[in-house]
């Protein structure tokens, strides 16, 4: 048995792939690129002519990252079990499989796998995981992210909980007993991209805070989560930019404002869900930004917020979590 498996999260945008020591999930080394499905699919799509089949194409990018991490780690990396999950099972990813239907276990049981095995391509193994669809949302990644999560923080199996996990397509996971029963997709961090660099918005805002927000910046902020309260979000997003015009903001305020606008708007519904334990699941980037809304908008005293760095692992103690199950599963069948 190999003390090592490798941990891959491929996402639309960007790569990651992680060696993992299997016994204590302790992280040896890590590589992290922009190289995610999206530009992948694109590029094999460029060479389809040329008669190579996706899956092998994929392999071949795989197998790249796998020895640049392979030169960080200090040795060969080969006959390790890779664990992928994220859009590497999409339509555009490396091989498309079908979503999971809810309700979905948080045991890893429910999870759909495709093993590939070793080859002359890339001598590892692969397993790689689904999503989960509900009758009108999908996900692929997040549920993953769950797996893991709920086994991090010891989730109960007695409380009914929502996750809340922010990002590009924020997600809202409804847990009952242990089990995913539903789930909604938010697109506040894809929104604001297209207000902030290609609408009429463009010029009355600048993206991209540094790592210290000032006092008026977070002002702003909470402007725009109260705007979400009594304004339709259409109407509200124009006053970004007559808040600009009018000389109210400056263009780094505006940008908080706008973001204001749009997490509150994500936000504000929870609080009709009275009877849900709401778990802040945020990384680095969004944490500061999703407390203060969840703060603003007087959840705090119903909502766990995780710890960045215990929400950044998530996916790779997921991807362990479900690799260890399917392990039992095979162990009890050759009993």
């Amino acid at each position: 048995m190999n003390k090592y498996l490798l941990c891959c999260d491929w996402g639309t945008t960007s790569f990651r792939l992680q060696l993992i020591n299997r016994g204590d999930q302790r992280l040896i080394a890590e590589q992290i690129s922009q190289n995610g499905i999206g530009q992948t699919y694109d590029i094999w799509k460029q060479r389809e002519q040329s008669g190579i089949e996706r899956i092998t194409f994929f392999k071949e990018q795989l197998k790249n990252q796998i020895d640049a991490l392979s030169i960080k780690a200090g040795f060969s990396l080969d006959n390790i079990t890779i664990l992928m999950s994220g859009m590497a099972s999409s339509s555009i990813g490396m091989q498309e499989i079908p979503y999971a239907q809810l309700p979905f276990a948080l045991d890893g049981s429910d999870v759909l796998i495709k093993y590939h095995e070793a080859d002359e391509t890339l001598p590892n193994d692969i397993m790689l995981f689904s999503g989960v669809r509900s009758s009108r949302d999908v996900m692929r990644g997040e549920e993953t992210q769950l797996i893991g999560l709920a086994e991090m923080i010891d989730l109960s199996m007695d409380i009914d909980a929502i996750f809340i996990l922010p990002g590009t397509h924020s997600k809202h996971l409804y847990i009952e007993k242990g089990v995913l029963v539903d789930f909604k997709t938010y697109m506040t961090g894809e929104v604001f991209n297209v207000m902030a660099n290609y609408s009429i918005l463009k010029d009355s805002v600048t993206a991209g805070l540094g790592t210290q927000i000032t006092a008026s910046e977070w002002k702003a902020f909470e402007d725009g989560i109260r705007e979400s309260e009594y304004s339709e979000i259409l109407n509200a997003l124009f006053t970004v930019r007559t808040r600009q015009l009018f000389d109210l903001l400056d263009k780094k305020q505006n940008a908080m404002y706008l973001s204001g606008i749009l997490i509150g708007s994500e936000l504000r519904q929870l609080n009709r869900e009275t009877n849900w334990q709401l778990i802040l699941c945020c990384g680095q980037n969004l944490h500061a930004l999703y407390q203060k809304a969840i703060e603003t908008l007087q959840l705090s005293k119903s909502t766990i917020i995780v710890p960045s760095e215990t929400v950044d692992n998530a996916a790779s103690a997921g991807q362990i979590r479900i690799f260890e199950f399917q392990n039992l599963l095979l162990n009890k069948i050759n009993l």
